[in-house]
């Protein structure tokens, strides 16, 4: 095994390039190969001497697999992620394919390159709803079984906190948004204020604030961050804009 390859898993941000940080690019600008999900490998340019290795969304085991044996064989791999890889994305998938595959890949130079992941972004658009105790929650039941979600949808408003939503509403799931707002209906005993935050930092940028009661499914999709208050969070009215915000103490 060369040890002059290394494999980096870096977070390309929310999608706008400024929000790109210095370090992923110096990664970039060094690599032979850049792996990935099709749409977040067509954000790197092409250069002499970059080879780009595009794949279809739920891969990511075989491209951890492909990016650790290039990098054993002496190449300068990037995997690609949105917002940060180690949230929901790449870094763990990287992780479970060297924890079962050949030993000598431990012995690897492997980087994790942090970003800005869309929950962050989403939360400075609208002010600070993040500002206070919150947890992040995947509703994709592709990799775990809708009543493990359910339980922790439950569990989190019983701490009263505040919560961001990864994969809210797919194509081929949209009963499961449906679901959770249903269950945060039943289980607030508050009306709480959620945020519809789409394509962040993208041309396509949309916010939406509205009450939990006022919520319909058909207000998310894959490509929204939703972000619902704790029953602390408030709303600054103002010109230009409300800013949705949660104090940082509570009672």
């Amino acid at each position: 095994m060369s040890t002059n390859g290394w494999v980096a898993v870096a977070g390309l941000g929310p999608g706008d390039e400024a929000l790109v940080t210095p370090e992923v690019m110096a990664a970039l600008a060094e690599a032979t190969d850049v792996v990935g999900y099709f749409p977040y490998v067509a954000r790197v340019a092409e250069r002499p001497g970059l080879t780009r290795h595009a794949s279809d969304n739920r891969e990511e085991l075989d491209r951890a697999s492909h990016a650790l044996d290039m990098a054993a064989q002496g190449r300068r791999v990037v995997i690609v992620s949105s917002g940060d890889p180690g949230v929901f994305a790449m870094a763990a998938a990287l992780f479970e394919a060297l924890e079962n595959g050949p030993v000598d890949w431990r012995d690897l130079d492997i980087r994790i390159l942090p970003g800005i992941t869309a929950m962050l972004a989403a939360a400075a658009r609208a002010g600070a709803p993040l500002g206070h105790d919150f947890c992040a929650i995947n509703l994709s039941d592709n990799l775990k079984p809708w009543p493990l979600i359910e339980r922790r949808l439950r569990l989190a408003v019983e701490a009263d906190f505040a919560m961001a939503f990864y994969n809210p509403r797919s194509k081929s799931r949209p009963e499961g948004f449906a679901k959770t707002l249903k269950i945060l209906q039943e289980a607030c005993h508050e009306d709480r204020l959620i945020l519809f935050a789409r394509a962040v930092s993208t041309p396509e940028e949309s916010l939406r604030i509205v009450a939990l009661s006022e919520a319909t499914p058909e207000m998310a999709d894959m490509r929204t961050m939703v972000i619902v208050g704790s029953s602390q969070t408030r709303l600054i009215e103002r010109a230009g804009g409300p800013i949705l915000y949660t104090p940082r103490s509570t009672g």
